[in-house]
Formats: structure tokens, C-alpha cells, sequence
């Protein structure tokens, strides 16, 4: 760091609780708040499931909602795109969904092209 840049507390808050690299044990913080329930003001719930170890399991192995998501919408883009549909025997409405689909993957492809 620039000297210039420093902070006049740099040189206490080096030293100080917190003050280097933190790391955190979130499994750990994850099981106790399993048992004890909500703590703070912000909180990570996996939502209702019978079975939450294999839901946690599943999220750590295969991927976040948004992976397993993002997965799907790609499979499903490329049936479309290599389905013979008949368009005509769809209905107006349908025409939307699958337009907005299609809309919605481009949207997704362009957000991870500019990240």
C-alpha cells in the first residue's frame, strides 16, 4: 500500500481483533443455527424441504439453485432450438412463454459475458 494511502489506524488495526485475513467456519455456523433459529438480521434458509442434510448435500456438491438452474434453462434452449415445433399448433400464449425464455437465456448469456 501507498504510504499515503494509509490509514493513520493501520498501524493498531493491524494488530487488533479482525484486523488481518478472516476466515470463517460457515458449516459450523450453519449446523448451530439449525438448532437455535434465526439470530440476526440476516440469515440463510434453504427453505422447507423433509430432508435438509441431502438439500445442503445437493447444494454443495452440485451446485446453487442458480447453477442447477442455469443448467436446465441451457438444456431446455437447445431442445427448442433443435425441436421441429410445429409453431401454428400453438397457441398465442405459448408463443410468449417461449419467447420469453428465449429472451430470458439471452439476458443470462449477455449478464455472464459483461461479469
Amino acid at each position: 500500500m501507498r504510504p499515503y494511502m494509509m490509514s493513520p489506524y493501520s498501524a493498531f488495526l493491524g494488530n487488533a481483533p479482525f484486523g488481518g485475513a478472516v476466515t470463517q467456519a460457515f458449516e459450523f455456523w450453519s449446523d448451530w443455527f439449525d438448532q437455535v433459529g434465526q439470530i440476526g438480521l440476516i440469515n440463510i434458509d434453504i427453505g422447507k424441504t423433509d430432508k435438509p442434510d441431502l438439500e445442503r448435500e445437493i447444494l454443495n456438491e452440485v451446485g446453487s439453485y442458480g447453477r442447477q438452474i442455469g443448467q436446465i434453462a441451457d438444456a431446455v434452449a437447445i431442445l427448442l432450438e433443435k425441436a421441429a415445433l410445429d409453431r401454428t399448433k400453438l397457441s398465442d400464449e405459448e408463443i410468449v412463454a417461449l419467447h420469453k425464455f428465449r429472451e430470458m437465456v439471452d439476458h443470462i448469456d449477455n449478464c455472464k459475458k459483461n461479469y
